[in-house]
């Protein structure tokens, strides 16, 4: 820190006071410096109107309800995503919000993870490339955003304390790929830390993850924000690398900060740089601190923003994020004339359209699907709840939605759960028991029938699933998603969407399925780098439906891939033809593998995509580019990333398992070397070149003994191969010695 550094104009107690919250929402306002007013996203701006120091979740301003993440990610539109993050920096600013709390980008390591809604996808570079635009949309408008949770925060199970259990290559490759990527590509404002701890280590007291990691590997020059009430230790906090504990205030959190720094426990440059960043900060949002702190109105913070265009944009996003799962005899789209049709489910009535929580927004306005259903078509829409919202039984209901069903053309119910909240992990991934008996029966009574699903999670849906004709995914799709799924249903747009996670058979055929949520405060991430599809692909295992999969009313056809280096990664081009009759989107789809690889892999991982819209008849080249760091596996042993060397097959498609062409290209690897040691093995020194030609010149020189040349004789490779350096010295008759080994190491990594 440099004497003309903006915090040496403090005092070390209004230093202290800059790194911790004044209220629920604010930090301090210390001098004439303004206080920044903080808020919960992602998917909306959620400021409360009741006093700063409630929590009131159900008490905020209106604002757009945008669909949540688990929809969004089913877009695989990343100009999509930019322009919902656009729009919530427009509200944002409106109603003087300097920070909005998001993304959410943890993984979808279980699907029982009560906070699913709230996150992308189960694979980190599908999860990277929407966060990336969400945040450059957002902060273009001048309101920063805050990556969340930093790390591993994949369940609510014991969330404050549970500690993640995982290995290196796991933690890099998998939890933190998708952070890495966003802040290198779009760099956030600030980056909150989670409530965990990482193997052993609390997120806020973590330096090797906040300081080491974040700020010295990737670059971050922003401010690292707790979650509410995160910080177990501020000291320990801020001399791991956190700049802002939130909420506040914390008085006594204040005070141990000086007292350590008077003790001598606390390095000054620590706090003092932390308050640094927090003044930049305040500087960085200019107007909308200014906004934040004086409470501000739309009209005097001088921003506004037009409410029904962003309904719009929420019903846009919500139809490309719907995904048709199942269309036996192509019962969908529905006529929007001479077809009666029969509406069936509480939920087309009473939407269910975001999850519980800290992101729960109060719309500006709600459609709802029975309503839009109705508005689309000319011809009969009867309408029987069917159930209750909460699983009561209630035959009556459920016998006027069979009648219902069979006095009409078509049935479209609506099934859902409403468990999804933030605290709470699921217990199940079926629908409640009277939902899947009044789906069986209404299939019975009429076999045109659609069910609508309305979930935060993904459901199992074998086996009902086989007695209708059609599925559609509907997800949690937001204050306009009433009106996306009419249009859907009718036609009006061509369902696009892909699905972000797998849909397992059973839970217990889930990879995390062992080790969830775990026990005596730690969960061990026992399916390593197998998370999601990658799982389910090395096993083999079926799957009810893929990563990656989804329908449409038009059919694509694709031509032979092509792929070639450039500037290092590679540059994929194929030939997409829409066969059918229909204007439609097409998510083009890369997975790489890498056969005979030296270290362990998914049997397929994605590497890139394209979400193209192609006229009905028409064929487009589309191109992907792969850049070289995204081949790159993290190799524990040097604490790097590595691009391994060979031949790489590339598959492109429409899902995880629905290769269309596939094609072979050549990479070099990166050249590296791992350092040889006494602990390495004799397999190792062997398959080095140097150290191979040292051990044999040792073997050749020494007298004939009872250990032959490993390089003469395969047997003693293979039966010794195992055996460390050091220890072979102790066999009789080996030539080496404690001081040969010395020279041979000293030699070999020369």
């Amino acid at each position: 820190m440099t004497n003309d550094a903006p915090s040496s104009r403090l005092s070390l107690t209004e230093q202290a006071a800059l790194t911790s919250g004044a209220s629920l929402w604010y930090t301090k306002a210390v001098g004439d410096l303004p206080a920044l007013m903080l808020t919960d996203g992602p998917h909306g701006v959620r400021k409360q109107v009741a006093g700063p120091d409630q929590l009131a979740i159900l008490v905020s301003e209106p604002a757009t309800c945008f669909p949540p993440a688990v929809a969004m990610g089913c877009t695989w539109d990343p100009e999509l995503v930019h322009r919902v993050g656009v729009a919530l920096g427009r509200e944002a600013r409106a109603m003087g919000v300097a920070v909005l709390l998001g993304p959410g980008i943890n993984l979808k390591r279980t699907p029982l993870g009560g906070r699913n809604f709230e996150y992308y996808a189960e694979d980190p570079l599908l999860t990277g490339v929407l966060a990336v635009e969400w945040v450059r949309g957002l902060q273009s408008q001048g309101v920063g955003a805050s990556l969340k949770h930093f790390a591993v925060n994949s369940q609510e199970t014991d969330r404050m304390r549970i500690s993640a259990d995982l290995d290196q290559r796991s933690l890099r490759e998998m939890y933190l790929r998708a952070f890495q990527r966003v802040v290198q590509q779009a760099q956030p404002w600030t980056v909150m830390c989670a409530y965990n701890r990482i193997n052993g280590v609390y997120a806020s007291q973590n330096h090797w993850l906040l300081t080491e990691v974040l700020r010295d590997e990737w670059g971050f020059g922003g401010v690292v924000v707790s979650d509410w009430g995160a910080v177990v230790d501020r000291v320990a906090a801020v001399r791991a690398g956190l700049d802002l504990a939130m909420p506040g205030p914390d008085e006594a959190g204040d005070r141990a900060l000086v007292q350590a720094v008077t003790a001598g426990l606390l390095d000054p440059a620590a706090l003092a740089t932390a308050a640094d960043r927090v003044l930049a900060l305040i500087d960085r949002t200019g107007a909308t601190a200014q906004a934040a702190a004086t409470q501000a109105t739309a009209t005097q913070a001088g921003a506004t923003y037009d409410a029904e265009a962003h309904h719009a944009l929420a019903r846009e996003v919500a139809s490309a994020a719907i995904v048709l799962l199942k269309n036996e005899g192509d019962l969908l789209p529905l006529p929007q004339s001479g077809a009666s049709i029969a509406v069936i489910g509480e939920y087309a009535r009473t939407p269910r359209y975001q999850g519980g929580g800290s992101s729960q927004i109060n719309p500006t306005r709600l459609d709802n699907a029975l309503a839009e259903i109705t508005a689309l078509t000319s011809a009969p829409v009867r309408f029987a709840a069917g159930y209750r919202i909460g699983g009561t039984v209630d035959e009556t209901l459920a016998a006027q939605a069979v009648a219902a069903a069979r006095e009409s053309d078509v049935a479209v119910v609506f099934a859902g759960t409403a468990a999804d909240t933030e605290g709470l992990d699921l217990q199940t991934l079926d629908l409640p028991a009277d939902q899947i008996a009044l789906i069986e029966r209404v299939a019975a009574a009429n076999p045109k029938t659609v069910v609508v699903l309305c979930n935060g999670a993904v459901v199992l849906t074998r086996a009902w699933d086989r007695a209708v004709p059609a599925l559609v995914e509907g997800w949690l799709l937001g204050q306009a998603g009433g009106g996306a799924l009419a249009d859907v249903l009718f036609g009006r747009i061509n369902p696009s969407g892909r699905l972000a996670e797998t849909i397992p058979v059973r839970l217990a055929d889930h990879p995390s399925y062992l080790d969830f949520p775990g026990e005596a405060g730690h969960v061990r991430y026992g399916e390593g780098i197998h998370v999601g599809y990658r799982g389910f692909d090395a096993r083999e295992q079926e799957v009810a439906y893929p990563f990656g999969f989804g329908l449409s009313y038009t059919t694509f056809g694709y031509g032979q891939a092509t792929a070639s280096i450039v500037d290092g990664g590679i540059e994929v081009r194929v030939p997409v033809s829409n066969t059918g009759a229909r204007d439609g989107r097409e998510v083009v789809q890369v997975y790489a593998s890498l056969p005979g690889s030296r270290v362990r892999r998914a049997v397929r991982e994605l590497k890139g995509f394209a979400s193209v819209t192609i006229p009905a008849g028409q064929t487009v080249e589309v191109g992907i580019h792969i850049p070289r760091s995204d081949l790159a596996y993290w190799d524990p042993r040097l604490c790097r990333w590595l691009v391994e060397g060979g031949a790489y097959r590339l598959a492109v498609g429409a899902s995880s398992r629905d290769p269309r062409t596939s094609v072979t290209v050549e990479v070099d690897g990166d050249a590296t070397r791992v350092p040889l040691t006494a602990d390495s093995t004799l397999a190792e020194w062997m398959s080095d070149p140097k150290g191979a030609e040292l051990l044999g010149q040792v073997f050749a020189a020494a007298d004939h003994g009872q250990i032959p040349s490993p390089a003469a004789d395969p047997q003693i490779l293979a039966l010794l191969g195992s055996v460390p350096l050091g220890r072979l010295g102790a066999l009789p008759g080996s030539p080496l010695d404690t001081a040969a080994i010395e020279e041979l190491t000293a030699a070999a990594n020369s």
